[in-house]
């Protein structure tokens, strides 16, 4: 447990959704939806939050990225659980569009998985806001209701998100972090190192 110890500010930020998701989980089984919507709107909260702190103390590491990174996934994964079980009625009628949007997704994760042995963690612009578009969509949706204009956004986002991923993962031999997006990583010597 000494390796707690090396976590800064910024980390437990990050690993606060790792912990979180199992408890949404379970407030989703208990059907505890007012208490799972505020938790997880925590979650989203502390999502915009860890790359903040992390950047104004100067204290960004790859392992937080990773945090940040499996904190994202676990937190869209326990998301769309709340989704199927609270909203059961908007998936059935939008599961099609959901799917275009999802598959991809674990694609991306089964090649990066299969050439790093990890997820990314690029954290693109376009993956930045795909996660701001999604959480405030996701939330308004299970506060209020749909919002369909922001569902297709949602869904267009996530698509081109996730083919710059892709097309990042073949683009670099070795995992990396904080790329910004293909229009960076072109000039990236950590990229070129590698193709010299």
């Amino acid at each position: 447990m000494s390796w707690l110890k090396s976590f800064n500010i910024a980390d437990w930020i990050s690993f606060y959704r790792i912990l979180a998701a199992p408890i949404l989980l379970i407030l989703i089984g208990m059907g505890a939806r007012e208490i799972f919507i505020w938790m997880l709107l925590v979650s989203y909260i502390t999502d915009g939050m860890d790359g903040i702190v992390a950047r104004a103390l100067k204290i960004s590491s790859a392992r937080g990225s990773q945090l940040d990174s499996y904190g994202d996934q676990m937190t869209l994964v326990v998301a769309l659980i709340g989704l199927l079980v609270f909203e059961n009625e908007f998936i059935n009628a939008n599961y099609q569009l959901i799917l275009i949007a999802f598959v991809p997704y674990i694609l991306q994760m089964v090649i990066a998985f299969n050439k790093y042995g990890k997820a990314t963690a690029f954290h693109t612009y376009l993956a930045k806001l795909s996660a701001i578009v999604q959480s405030v969509f996701i939330l308004w949706l299970l506060f209020f209701g749909p919002v369909y204009p922001l569902f297709y956004l949602m869904i267009f986002l996530g698509v081109i998100e996730t083919i710059e991923e892709i097309a990042l993962i073949y683009m670099y031999d070795e995992w990396v972090e904080g790329v910004k997006g293909i229009y960076w990583a072109l000039g990236d010597k950590r990229r070129l190192k590698k193709n010299v």
